[in-house]
């Protein structure tokens, strides 16, 4: 079961490749400064996910308005990540959970999902500027996306 709201966010530095080389992402940097939004998907290239953050690509406005940072994060290499996101024109940000710690962290690993172990169930946390998860969802269904209403309502606080 996914982290429930209330609870502190697991801290993490993760790795997101841009055209300026291999960056650190660290959660904590964005305590005391901005919401953060963490949207976990399976994997890069696939419909689901490429649609996802597509749409949240082009609704990056809004998170902004409300005072949020979106993160994207997946088990894929953050070399694949850019590539995937200069493909879609993902502006997302995309860190690399290469490892599967920060899903497990956050309970939301499958323990097996196409004959692999570690993938990121698709989920979202809100995280406020204190660090507590003000809103958690997670399927076990690959193909059903978070409620991003939802999530812009939490925002709001």
């Amino acid at each position: 079961m996914a982290l429930t709201v209330g609870t502190q966010a697991p801290d993490f530095i993760l790795k997101t490749k841009t055209a300026d080389g291999l960056q650190d992402v660290k959660l904590s940097d964005n305590f005391g400064e901005s919401a953060t939004v963490l949207l976990f998907f399976p994997f890069a290239f696939t419909g689901v996910c490429t649609d996802e953050l597509c749409s949240v690509s082009e609704g990056l406005g809004e998170y902004d308005a409300l005072d949020a940072k979106v993160f994207g994060i997946s088990g894929d290499s953050p070399f694949s990540q850019e590539v995937f996101a200069q493909n879609h024109q993902i502006t997302v940000p995309l860190l690399s959970d290469y490892n599967h710690e920060v899903a497990a962290a956050y309970d939301v690993a499958y323990d097996e999902l196409l004959g692999m172990r570690g993938v990121s169930k698709r989920s979202a946390f809100v995280i406020n500027k204190e660090g507590s998860i003000t809103f958690s969802s997670s399927s076990d269904d690959p193909h059903d996306l978070p409620d991003f209403e939802a999530i812009k309502t939490a925002l709001k606080g």
